[in-house]
């Protein structure tokens, strides 16, 4: 049997889903399972970047600031992608973007994981 009461279970079940490092983390998550399975964790995580942003502390905000700027980017980047791949350019460049989107959320996992804001939100870049 499993040591933890069933209230200990929905506390930490809450704090995946409430503001603060466990969420901003859970967004990155879905970012990157969105690769993989489809569009829809990439905009549940987004959703909640937006639902959450504003109810922390500023290093967390930072986070949700970042993964917000990243959907939208990256959104772009890929509309960008699919107008160039008529000129088979698009290709290349959808293979960059995968690259900075992955390194994008790895970055801020890890900073995340440190408790740390993540540097330079504004870039464009990585």
């Amino acid at each position: 049997m499993s040591d933890q009461q069933p209230s200990d279970l929905q506390t930490e079940a809450q704090s995946w889903i409430e503001p603060g490092q466990k969420n901003v983390q859970l967004v990155y998550i879905l970012y990157l399972v969105s690769l993989i399975t489809a569009f829809l964790p990439l905009v549940v995580g987004m959703v909640m970047a937006y639902m959450n942003r504003g109810n922390s502390e500023d290093w967390i905000d930072n986070h949700y600031t970042y993964a917000i700027r990243t959907f939208w980017m990256g959104l772009l980047y890929g509309f960008i992608c699919f107008i160039t791949a008529f000129i088979f350019i698009g290709f290349l460049l959808a293979l960059a973007v995968l690259v900075w989107f992955v390194i994008r959320c790895l970055k801020g996992l890890q900073a995340a994981g440190r408790k740390e804001p993540v540097q330079n939100v504004e870039t464009w870049l990585i």
